[in-house]
């Protein structure tokens, strides 16, 4: 910093340094995402010291390779596995972004590209997800890109991840309670039908069990509050689909202690060989128990409720103490007793229902409990992703 009147005749006063810190919630965004199995990579057209000094900032201290570093490299597996092991790339040209995402996508990743210029664009749209800034990006940028950051912060990207998988695991958590509460209907009225065994349940009975199975119960699994922790699990596999073997194997533990539940019922009420309006009545009410401690034990899928919580998810509540003061209704109120058949029970036969209906969530609790050792090596072989 200087004055004068002439430009040979200037007096020096001081010197001044621009910085251009990283935005708050950066590093704290990036280690989020790194535990969670997605590694970041800086791109920067910098030099190499301005490029080192601002990847120590946000913790990419890794290896770094310049532009011409990689005019050099042809995309064979070395070349690619020096590109994969680098976390910092300066005097990088819009030519050389592209090379890096082919060189990532060609190792069966899924490469996240950032930018907001022109020369970004064509990079967007080469990688799997080109995400633009709303605020500084152009609009061709905005174009290419498959998602727009309205605040222009990295660390919107971790929400988004987040936000994505705890829509994915409400699915699933949707999908597993839809299966093995079908699955249990269909082989118990089946098993009925083939050894000729009067039907243990009448046709206004199984509407009211399928009017619970898609209605309030299972709504409400899809608003499930996103776990915290969901977003430091490894990405799954691309081709991996909602129903894993994982998937399956709970719907079949869960429909057949359904089933066997629900049949012993049956069998205990049915010893005088005639089929009562209570023998049906308590297979009914056990039948819907089973549904209620399901549809808890589809909460989560990793998750014992103990460590989500009983009352995080308030529509669920509502839906499950909505069923039972319905189904409560349909055994205690004369009306809806004409309609579906039903007697009134006594106390000491609900406990017995309920005590032996959350016989499926202890099983499910317990196979959590054992399952976590499967977790830990399962997750070795996650498919990594990448963000640029």
């Amino acid at each position: 910093m200087a004055f004068g009147s002439q430009l040979r005749q200037l007096t020096f006063v001081g010197m001044v340094a621009i910085s251009d810190p990283p935005r708050p919630g950066v590093v704290e965004a990036i280690e989020a995402l790194t535990s969670g199995g997605v590694n970041v990579k800086m791109l920067t057209g910098d030099s190499r010291p301005t490029a080192i000094a601002i990847g120590h900032k946000v913790g990419l201290s890794g290896n770094c390779m310049s532009g011409d570093d990689l005019d050099k490299l042809d995309l064979n597996p070395n070349a690619i596995q020096r590109i994969q092991q680098t976390d910092v790339f300066y005097r990088v040209a819009p030519r050389h972004k592209v090379t890096i995402v082919k060189a990532l996508q060609a190792c069966g990743e899924i490469v996240a590209m950032t930018g907001d210029g022109v020369n970004d664009a064509v990079a967007l749209k080469r990688a799997d997800i080109g995400i633009a800034m709303g605020k500084a990006g152009t609009d061709v940028c905005k174009e290419a890109a498959d998602m727009i950051l309205v605040d222009d912060n990295f660390a919107t990207i971790l929400s988004a991840i987040e936000e994505g998988k705890g829509i994915f695991y409400n699915i699933k958590n949707f999908v597993r309670f839809q299966l093995s509460t079908s699955i249990a209907a269909l082989i118990l009225i089946a098993v009925s039908t083939l050894l000729n065994l009067p039907s243990p349940l009448n046709a206004m009975q199984i509407l009211w069990i399928n009017i619970i199975m898609d209605g309030p119960p299972a709504q409400s699994l899809g608003v499930e509050p996103v776990d915290k922790d969901v977003i430091r699990q490894p990405p799954r596999k691309v081709r991996e689909g909602i129903i894993t073997w994982l998937l399956a194997t709970r719907v079949a533990v869960s429909s057949m202690c359904i089933v066997m539940g629900t049949v012993y019922i049956f069998w205990s009420e049915m010893r005088d060989n005639k089929v009562t309006p209570r023998d049906t009545t308590m297979t009914f009410t056990c039948f819907v128990f089973f549904d209620m401690f399901n549809a808890l034990t589809s909460r989560s899928e990793r998750k014992s409720i103990f460590q989500i919580g009983f009352f995080t998810n308030k529509p669920f509540l509502y839906a499950v103490g909505g069923s039972l003061m319905g189904q409560m209704l349909v055994i205690f109120f004369p009306p809806l007793q004409r309609v579906f058949q039903t007697e009134a029970l006594n106390l000491s036969d609900l406990f017995i229902l309920c005590v032996l209906s959350s016989s499926v969530w202890i099983i499910d609790e317990l196979l959590k409990l054992a399952r976590k050792s499967y977790f830990t090596a399962r997750h070795h072989g996650y498919q990594p992703t990448h963000i640029l």
